[in-house]
């Protein structure tokens, strides 16, 4: 048998590995120009953290009764509602300081007053919680109706990844459009962790939008989808191409991802790419690949396309 590992004599080396770090981060940081301008040791980022418990305080306020705390009653679902979304944006407020920060030193120049700017954007942020609470009901019905093993709504809301990420994009795309995109960003991210489904905050995505299973779904920033629009797990709206700017480095906020128009169903692992328009009412068949323009009413397959478009079949 080995003989056991002497605690007194082992070392780490922790100084060098410490130091060794600290070097290491400041041959990163030089070249960005991102060596502290102050000793204030304060926090520089947004908080992935923090943002998980807003948006899961954000949830419980939106559908109270279903998502929100196990013991609440209805007589006091306006007083939880109240409280959870005061608290929700003050620690919302810090959040976007940090990013308003961030966006003065290292990025373009924010407003010389960062604290009424803030203060701007989480206002309309919580103003805008009934409208998103509405499209949300909208892509609740969607996925109940568009799944034939859906028993009822509180079902679908509870347990559909789909619908998750819809309420994760919903808030993110409001974050994008108040001119905080790093901490929409965080919460696009959370729930591309938790389900699997990764929507680009910027993307716009129009009413009763139903993500069937999920799994593997990419929306890319650009992307424009029209309403009583369906997805099968695996299905990609993505880029064709990433220009390069003057410097090297990719352009970026082009528009490069496809459009949608309403009533579009596109099955499991279709690919759709650059600026390619899907007309109103077609159907994309699965594992189709598609860089040109469909027009309205088609249904492409592997096999082509035709001018009639039945229902495929899929999901359950």
């Amino acid at each position: 048998m080995n003989a056991p590992l002497n605690p007194k004599v082992i070392t780490w080396n922790l100084d060098d590995i410490v130091a060794d770090l600290r070097t290491v981060r400041t041959e990163w940081r030089e070249p960005l120009g991102r060596l502290r301008r102050d000793h204030s040791g304060g926090r520089e980022f947004p908080s992935q953290e923090s943002l998980r418990q807003i948006i899961k305080d954000l949830c419980g306020a939106l559908f109270p009764m279903r998502l929100g705390p196990i013991d609440l009653r209805e007589e006091t679902e306006d007083f939880y509602v109240g409280h959870t979304i005061g608290a929700a944006l003050d620690a919302l407020m810090h959040q976007v300081r940090l990013e308003l920060n961030y966006m003065e030193r290292h990025q373009h120049p924010a407003p010389s007053d960062i604290e009424q700017r803030a203060g701007d954007i989480v206002r309309a942020f919580g103003a805008a919680l009934p409208p998103v609470r509405r499209m949300l009901d909208a892509d609740v019905i969607a996925a109940f109706q568009g799944d034939p093993a859906a028993r009822s709504v509180d079902e679908v809301l509870l347990c559909y990844p789909g619908v998750i990420a819809m309420i994760h994009h919903r808030l993110a795309h409001v974050l994008h459009k108040l001119g905080v995109p790093l901490l929409a960003r965080i919460v696009a991210e959370i729930a591309h962790a938790d389900t699997g489904i990764d929507i680009h905050p910027g993307a716009t995505i129009g009413r009763s939008f139903f993500i069937d299973h999920g799994t593997g779904v990419v929306i890319g920033e650009t992307a424009i989808i029209g309403d009583r629009v369906r997805l099968y797990q695996m299905v990609t709206l993505g880029a064709k191409r990433f220009p390069p700017g003057e410097n090297g480095e990719l352009k970026k906020g082009l528009p490069r991802h496809p459009i949608l128009e309403d009533d579009v169903v596109v099955y499991a692992g279709a690919t759709i790419l650059g600026r390619t328009t899907i007309g109103r009412g077609s159907v994309i068949g699965g594992n189709v690949w598609i860089t040109r323009d469909v027009p309205p009413g088609s249904n492409v397959t592997q096999a082509g396309t035709l001018n009639t478009a039945p229902d495929a079949g899929c999901g359950g």
